[in-house]
């Protein structure tokens, strides 16, 4: 799965916001946004510590800030308040989603798909708060600057900075994708130092200033342990309410059995990917169906099944990799969306989805304490409950034992 560009901890830092402000009737010539710039001092260091590997990452101590220095650009001099009415007879009330790595790769597809309705529907407006580094900021202006001028009547608000306790504040949905990429020949577990220091401090943000039911998914590798170090570091927010990104390996694997079927991919239900978003995944045929039917009545090269299938769905973002020299990105936003969608709209009857969540109280014997990807059902409002009938063989029990070892 592509991570976008580091995100980590600054001695200083910039925060920018873009606020779109109008009527509830939003109009061309009255989509306009204001700019502002402000600074801090340089935060103190301090050292937190997280179960998971003793994990220690900095954490920004808030100081006092200066005034806000504003500067506009042109046509976003003008401002309107929206504030005051948030909610109307056609829009719904406001929801705040940071998206870390916003100036990589995968925020690229995934932002416009945010801010068009595409994900949380035609009638709801949503601020972006978006987190980069101080690298990437120039480039996380740009992105600022493409969404203002797309002219989406649902993007009420843009902010962009490098410090997630400002960026976090109040937020709903925590899309976290900010992470050290995997470049080829680079395994997963060689990310965890760097990466695991990012997710220690984000989680400490989130559980500071996010709202107490924040919806978070963990998109940057090693996306199963960067969940579970962020949770741990989060010890206000509900676990539950964690995920790591496992539905893009749900939807490799539909792909292919439906390219095997020589079906459309919107035969194919009930994929389950179990355990980790690595090599060590196991893709199950055993519970997936094709046209309602069982995989294994439809395909009967079960050799296929069992071998060449699983292999092709574990390796292939290293496939993509070595081909494209960089990691997916526009099919990791889709995964992102599809996952988003899972959980605010009900899961059709008899179907599931794939997701990482946090094993404690799970009904398969997995050990407790992990993020582990299972089946989930969700009646849309958010929440998800773990699925019940799924059935074992020896085969899938002995490939999900060897994850766990």
């Amino acid at each position: 799965m592509a991570v976008a560009e580091l995100t980590s901890p600054a001695s200083a830092y910039t925060h920018t916001t873009t606020r779109l402000r109008s009527s509830s009737q939003l109009s061309l010539s009255s989509t306009h946004l204001s700019l502002r710039f402000r600074r801090s001092f340089s935060p103190r260091n301090t050292t937190i510590t997280c179960s998971i590997n003793q994990v220690q990452a900095p954490v920004p101590v808030q100081t006092q800030k200066p005034k806000d220095k504003s500067e506009c650009f042109g046509v976003f001099c003008q401002t309107y308040d929206l504030r005051a009415e948030e909610e109307t007879k056609s829009w719904k009330k406001l929801i705040n989603i940071a998206v870390s790595g916003a100036a990589g790769m995968i925020s690229n597809h995934l932002l416009f798909k945010l801010a068009s309705g595409e994900v949380f529907g035609p009638d709801q407006p949503i601020a972006l708060k978006l987190l980069g580094s101080e690298r990437s900021f120039q480039a996380l202006e740009g992105v600022a600057m493409e969404l203002e001028d797309s002219l989406y009547p649902l993007l009420r608000e843009v902010s962009i900075g490098i410090n997630p306790y400002e960026v976090f504040e109040d937020i709903e949905w925590a899309l976290l994708i900010g992470a050290k990429p995997r470049g080829p020949g680079m395994e997963r577990a060689g990310l965890l130092d760097i990466n695991g220091q990012i997710y220690a401090e984000q989680g400490k943000a989130l559980n500071a200033v996010a709202s107490r039911n924040v919806k978070v998914i963990v998109v940057g590798n090693p996306c199963n342990t960067n969940a579970l170090i962020c949770l741990k570091n989060a010890p206000n927010i509900p676990a539950k309410n964690f995920h790591a990104l496992t539905r893009l390996d749900e939807n490799r694997a539909k792909c292919q059995l439906a390219l095997k079927a020589g079906v459309f991919y919107d035969k194919v239900s009930n994929v389950t990917i179990w355990g980790n978003h690595s090599t060590t995944q196991v893709p199950d045929f055993l519970n997936a169906r094709i046209n309602g039917l069982p995989v294994k009545e439809v395909i009967k090269d079960h050799k296929w099944l069992e071998e060449e299938f699983t292999e092709i769905v574990q390796k292939r973002g290293g496939v993509l990799i070595q081909k494209w020299g960089r990691s997916s990105a526009a099919s990791t936003a889709v995964s992102i969306v599809d996952a988003i969608k899972s959980l605010i709209i009900p899961t059709p009857e008899g179907d599931w989805f794939s997701s990482g969540v946090y094993t404690n109280g799970n009904l398969y014997g997995i050990a407790e304490g992990l993020v582990f990807s299972m089946p989930c059902r969700s009646k849309g409002d958010g929440d998800y409950e773990i699925v019940k009938d799924v059935i074992f063989d020896d085969y899938l029990l002995k490939k999900i034992t060897k994850v766990l070892t």
